[in-house]
């Protein structure tokens, strides 16, 4: 971890206690009509880190929460809640990371570096996606592109608007909500939602 990195560990409460709460307005958006993806989740590939293709098929019957992550920025110490999360229900819930460079160069990294300073600095152990593109144009992620099209994903416009937005998807495949970065993985709401009722 450089000197930068151990500084906005550092800052994360700081961070997370000025950037608001999760009552704000769009901290938090549920699937309230309960719509049901036109298409299947569970028809998505993603390229790992390490270039093996990954299968949603295989994540039918959990709860999976998708971030897209950064090792730069100041919710970067959110790796450590996910990889708690993980921890604690991985029984019932998959975590997947999707690095990206999207905001402000806060990615700068290779894959193999990605997951080094991941594992060595918050012992992830969650898998971590290939680095790509999450927000919208050109060479989007197609994971991202559903999580974003209600033509695909059958409610839901909104992007990542910085890192560590968090997507979470239930047993049966159906986009339930957005947490934005200000919104902790160890914060009720995302509990509640893992656990399946809402706050």
């Amino acid at each position: 971890m450089n000197f930068k990195q151990k500084l906005l560990k550092a800052f994360y409460p700081l961070i997370m206690r000025l950037t608001g709460s999760p009552k704000k307005e769009g901290q938090v958006k549920e699937n309230a009509g309960h719509a049901v993806p036109p298409i299947p989740f569970y028809s998505l590939q993603a390229t790992l880190n390490n270039g093996d293709t990954f299968d949603f098929s295989g994540l039918k019957g959990k709860k999976v929460l998708l971030v897209n992550t950064a090792s730069n920025c100041g919710y970067t110490a959110q790796f450590g809640e996910l990889e708690s999360l993980y921890e604690k229900y991985k029984d019932r819930l998959a975590v997947i990371g999707f690095p990206a460079n999207d905001f402000k160069e806060q990615e700068k990294g290779s894959d193999a570096e990605i997951a080094e300073f991941c594992k060595v600095n918050f012992g992830v152990s969650f898998p971590l996606m290939r680095k790509s593109v999450v927000v919208r144009g050109d060479g989007q992620n197609p994971v991202y592109r559903w999580l974003t099209d209600p033509s695909k994903n059958g409610w839901n416009t909104q992007e990542p608007v910085w890192n560590f937005c968090k997507y979470l998807i239930d047993e049966r495949g159906v986009l339930t909500h957005y947490f934005a970065m200000s919104v902790s993985p160890a914060s009720p709401e995302v509990i509640a939602a893992v656990k399946g009722h809402s706050v």
